[in-house]
């Protein structure tokens, strides 16, 4: 394996597997969660589907929940670090 594949190679290849397995997850979680999918038949033949609360759960999920507690700051600790504020 080491003649096929260089040891430059392995940050390419961890930040690729990141990015596919990000857009594995996302296909994934709109399939099978987002409420205006419709897989199965019974969905499919209804002309519009009255599922607010689907919707709503769908899209105030836990992360988006968690971040709106967070102040809009990337690094807090190196932003008060060097506006100087304590």
């Amino acid at each position: 394996m080491t003649r096929w594949i260089r040891p430059e190679v392995y940050p390419l290849l961890a930040a690729m597997t990141f990015v596919t397995s990000m857009c594995a997850f996302q296909l994934s979680r709109n399939i099978f969660m987002n409420p205006d999918v419709r897989v199965n038949k019974e969905h499919r033949t209804m002309a519009v589907l009255e599922n607010h609360d689907e919707g709503h759960k769908y899209a105030e999920h836990g992360l988006r929940r968690f971040l709106r507690t967070r102040p809009p700051e990337v690094m807090p600790a190196v932003n008060s670090f060097f506006s100087g504020t304590k």
